[in-house]
């Protein structure tokens, strides 16, 4: 029997990254581990904290009667009620454990939150480049991603987020520390992004939610992030411990509802309702007590800043011009122009010629951004120290 022509299409055009990340373990089994330069997979390889090892194994010796079993579906109380106290910190608001509902990583906790606020024929307005998956998780919820471009400094362009807004708007999506750039968002930025919404709110009486992705927050290298739920009533943050904690596999995070928002309590029963009919139930219950008792911890963000300070030096001396990222861990990657007269805003040519050094990195276009390349620097520092010789040959040859 055939699949639903919705998959089907979606299959032909799934992630550049991960077609990149299985291309690499071939030519890796090929060539050897050591050989292959692999800037694709924002996979981070920093161990967690050593708190975390400790909590965990002993979490596991307790082992508490009912430790596995089902609770709340918006999580354990006492977890919800710690990471109030976090975001509070971090938000410059005075949020409970009531606003703050356990998710299955941010990728579970964005799926819920656009299930919730999305009527079928909706659009979710966000700022090129962006992590490419959201196209998927706003057609999970019926809705439509409306691409606005970003300014020349990769700030969102709010002349170009005004223009994109309708009737039909549901919600503007951000991501700070972006992915892929790195860019951190100003608190000016959001303030006018803020104001701007507002605005729009009363001109049609459909006021869009503002939805943060921030996995990148505690990734930072110039300066903390800006708060954000602080700047604007109708917010939800959307967060998870992939990065911060270096605990992707395990896809534990939080939705945060400002507590100012109108009609805050339906929002929440909603978010509540869509996270366990959407199949997530509940987020790892072992999880949520671990990261509960972290929210002070956090990876060492200087191994990614020297990581960063090392690749920069070995592209300047290839000749391949970036955007300096603020935090994260992707440099973004202006596509050289080429010596045989190529489009010098073919990136996935690029991509491929750069494979022939056995160098991967993933094209800007499945980011909303041809033209250029993302880097992934979460990896070993020897690969990227040793990937010097294989970026100079393949400028030599472009």
């Amino acid at each position: 029997m055939p699949i639903a022509e919705g998959i089907k299409n979606a299959l032909s055009s799934s992630s550049m990254i991960r077609k990149m990340f299985e291309e690499g373990i071939q030519l890796k089994k090929q060539h050897g581990a050591d050989k292959v330069f692999d800037f694709s997979l924002g996979n981070p390889d920093i161990e967690p904290p050593p708190a975390f090892h400790e909590i965990f194994v002993k979490l596991a010796q307790e082992d508490e009667k009912g430790s596995h079993g089902y609770m709340p579906n918006a999580g354990y109380p006492h977890v919800r009620e710690a990471l109030a106290k976090k975001i509070s910190r971090e938000q410059n608001v005075n949020i409970d454990g009531s606003s703050v509902i356990m998710a299955a990583g941010a990728a579970g906790g964005l799926n819920t939150v656009f299930k919730t606020i999305c009527n079928p024929g909706d659009e979710i307005v966000v700022t090129k480049p962006f992590f490419m998956e959201y196209r998927a998780y706003a057609s999970n919820s019926g809705a439509k991603l409306v691409e606005a471009a970003a300014l020349d400094d990769f700030n969102p362009d709010l002349a170009a987020i005004g223009a994109a807004l309708s009737e039909k708007t549901a919600a503007v999506l951000i991501n700070s520390p972006n992915n892929p750039t790195g860019k951190i968002y100003p608190a000016s930025v959001l303030a006018d992004l803020a104001s701007l919404l507002a605005e729009h709110g009363k001109k049609t009486g459909r006021l869009p939610y503002l939805v943060s992705d921030e996995p990148y927050r505690e990734i930072a290298y110039t300066e903390n992030v800006p708060p954000f739920l602080s700047c604007y009533s109708e917010s939800i943050v959307v967060s998870s411990y992939s990065k911060n904690l270096s605990l992707p596999g395990e896809r534990i995070g939080y939705i945060a509802v400002n507590p100012a928002m109108s009609g805050r309590d339906e929002v929440v029963n909603g978010l509540i309702y869509c996270a366990r009919v959407l199949g997530f139930v509940n987020a790892p219950a072992l999880m949520q007590r671990i990261v509960a008792s972290l929210t002070d911890a956090r990876v060492d963000v200087s191994i990614y800043r020297r990581r960063r300070d090392a690749f920069m030096k070995i592209l300047d001396e290839a000749g391949i011009e970036y955007t300096v990222p603020e935090g994260a861990f992707y440099l973004f990657c202006k596509v050289p122009k080429s010596k045989t007269g190529r489009n010098e805003t073919d990136d996935k040519a690029f991509v491929e010629h750069l494979k022939k050094s056995l160098i991967l990195g993933v094209s800007g276009s499945g980011f909303g951004k041809p033209g250029w390349l993302r880097f992934a620097y979460c990896i070993d520092e020897k690969i990227i120290l040793a990937s010097g010789d294989a970026f100079k040959s393949a400028m030599d040859s472009w």
